[in-house]
Formats: C-alpha cells, sequence, structure tokens
C-alpha cells in the first residue's frame, strides 16, 4: 500500500499519542477523555462496548472509542492487552491502517490521533477518528439501493490488500449521496487478502445481515454478493 505522509508523536506520562499535525494543532491526552467538558462528548448508543463516545474539537466532529476486550476474556481485564512492544499497540496499529487506506483513496474515516499508556507489562489504549456526516448504518437502510455501492468499497478494500476482523451491517455506513463507507479496522491489516480470507469477509457480512433482518437480510446479501462478484 501507498505510505501516508509522516505523522507526528507527542510523550505522556506512562505512554505516547500519535496524530496527524494536519487536524489537530493542539494535542494532548484530554482529547481522549470523554469527561473533559472541551470535548463535548455524548455516548455511541449502538456498538462500541459502551466505550465509544461523539466528540467535538478543533478538528470537527469525532468520535472517540477506548479498546475494550470481548468474550470470556474481559471478566479479567476489559480494557489492558498485554505489552508486546510499540508495533503491536492495537491503536497505533488502527491509525496506520487507516492512513494508508485514507492514502490510497479508500472510504475510510480519517485517524486524528491515538494513544497507549503503559502500566507494568500491559497497556490501555484508545483512538479518535472523524466522524462522516449525514450517515447511518447499513443496517438502518437495507431498504436503501446500495448493493453496487456497498460492494465497490469491499471490493476496494480487498484489492488494497486489506483485511477487515469485523466486516458487519453496523461497520458499513452510507452517506447521504449513496457512497459507502467502511469502519472499525481494530486488528485488521493491509497485508493482503486471500480468496478465501475474500469470502470469509463476505460471509461474516451476511451472518450480521441475517442477524438484523432475518429473510430481507438474506435477500439483501445476495444481491451485494452478486454486484461484488461484477467488480472483479
Amino acid at each position: 500500500m501507498r505510505l501516508a505522509a509522516p505523522c507526528s508523536e507527542l510523550g505522556l506520562p506512562n505512554g505516547t499519542m500519535r496524530f496527524d499535525p494536519g487536524f489537530l494543532a493542539h494535542p494532548g491526552a484530554f482529547l481522549f477523555d470523554p469527561g473533559a467538558p472541551q470535548n463535548q462528548a455524548t455516548p455511541v448508543q449502538v456498538g462500541g462496548r459502551q466505550a465509544a463516545w461523539f466528540t467535538q474539537g478543533e478538528y470537527g466532529a469525532g468520535v472517540l472509542r477506548h479498546y475494550r476486550r470481548g468474550g470470556l476474556v474481559a471478566r479479567l481485564s476489559r480494557d489492558r492487552y498485554v505489552w508486546a512492544g510499540e508495533g503491536r499497540v492495537r491503536s497505533f496499529a488502527e491509525f496506520e491502517l487507516l492512513r494508508a487506506m485514507r492514502a490510497e483513496g479508500l472510504p475510510v474515516p480519517a485517524p486524528l490521533a491515538a494513544v497507549y499508556w503503559r502500566c507494568g507489562m500491559t497497556y490501555r489504549a484508545a483512538i479518535l477518528i472523524e466522524r462522516l456526516p449525514h450517515v447511518q448504518t447499513l443496517a438502518k437502510a437495507l431498504d436503501q439501493p446500495s448493493h453496487q455501492a456497498v460492494a465497490d468499497a469491499i471490493f476496494s478494500m480487498h484489492q488494497a490488500g486489506v483485511w477487515h476482523a469485523d466486516l458487519n451491517a453496523y461497520n458499513i455506513l452510507l452517506d447521504d449521496h449513496g457512497k459507502a463507507w467502511l469502519i472499525d479496522f481494530d486488528r485488521g491489516h493491509g497485508n493482503g487478502v486471500s480468496p478465501s480470507q475474500r469470502q470469509n469477509n463476505l460471509r461474516r457480512l451476511r451472518r450480521s445481515l441475517e442477524k438484523v433482518a432475518g429473510p430481507a437480510g438474506i435477500a439483501y446479501w445476495e444481491t451485494l454478493d452478486k454486484a461484488y462478484r461484477r467488480c472483479a
């Protein structure tokens, strides 16, 4: 993938912040605190494991997300991850993947900043991303004729060698102009996508659509799958 322009870093107590100076002239740890009054944070009602907020700042509108564990491991620690070096920090990995995708012209929101805080052999992390205006999730827009736009977005992602770890009906957004956007690239990568990985992404989306809308969701996916095949 094409390399993005260099970003900047800021040292913080027990951690490091990485940010795009084109969006942030006044970086600081406050950007990741939903309780900071200048962020004007309001909770995201859908998804995010109760750890995502809509925010407002010098960058415009944003989405702040703290990384949270799921499944049984969350009973041990809901927000701490094993430290394996800065190169394995999840927030930095997602930040850099989004920057590379933006450089390729792919339909993803701009990453504004990412952070981690060390605590012994563990760390916590958060990311701040541009909030796309006038969008709704695919889950709420299955009645729209968006199959080709969604297929184009997924196909362009795959062609660029990007794999999405959780492609579902809530991680695909549609704007007022009918354009499809892809979000939430935690645990994704840009190291290439095999034919089986492409199909796994699509099957995961099928299961999500079926869960959201039953037979109507399956019907949407079947038309989407045909549109995806036309892109090849």
